[in-house]
């Protein structure tokens, strides 16, 4: 009876680890699909501006490397369905991964991969978030840039769609993210 007893505790344990886990993972996507409805159209170029990439890069910061990767792969498994989370400027579904934005919201699980990783490696400081948090945004702008080349037979033109007009909101987003990954890191450890 005892044996039974424990079993059925660490299985009921176990339940709720993964359930707490996938509620965290949907949670996170859910985030992304929210700081996606904030969205400046640009005239100048097809790609919006959005909070997306400042989700994506808390998402990674915070809860960590699989937990992002996870997220990310549901938020683009949302969108690609027609749920509409992603942002309201494009097409939706399937068509937007195959748009001018495709290549961004494909290397989204990359980015909250590195960000995460790198995050995970040491001491969760502000600096350590910031280099994270760079270094994510070089395989976002990478697989972002190298989609838009595709599809517009052109890297200057990519770089001049999708890098030139974004630049100084990205760094605002990596500081942001930065700051409240850190914060929230800090209070986190402070309540353990």
């Amino acid at each position: 009876m005892n044996r039974f007893y424990s079993g059925s505790v660490r299985s009921h344990s176990r339940v709720l680890d993964w359930t707490q886990e996938v509620l965290l993972v949907v949670g996170a996507s859910l985030l992304v699909a929210i700081a996606a409805r904030i969205t400046i159209p640009l005239p100048f170029t097809p790609v919006p501006l959005t909070l997306q990439n400042f989700a994506v890069l808390l998402v990674g910061l915070t809860f960590g490397s699989r937990r992002g990767f996870a997220a990310l792969i549901v938020y683009l498994v949302e969108g690609a369905s027609g749920m509409p989370v992603f942002n309201p400027a494009g097409p939706g579904g399937i068509a937007q991964l195959l748009g001018p934005t495709g290549g961004f919201l494909l290397a989204y699980p990359f980015v909250a991969l590195v960000a995460g990783r790198i995050m995970e490696q040491g001491r969760r400081t502000f600096a350590r978030a910031a280099v994270a948090s760079i270094v994510a945004e070089i395989v976002l702008f990478a697989g972002g840039l190298s989609w838009l080349a595709v599809l517009t037979h052109s890297f200057s033109l990519a770089v001049r769609y999708g890098l030139y007009w974004f630049v100084f909101a990205e760094v605002i987003k990596i500081m942001a993210a930065a700051a409240l990954a850190s914060g929230w890191h800090r209070a986190h450890k402070g309540a353990a």
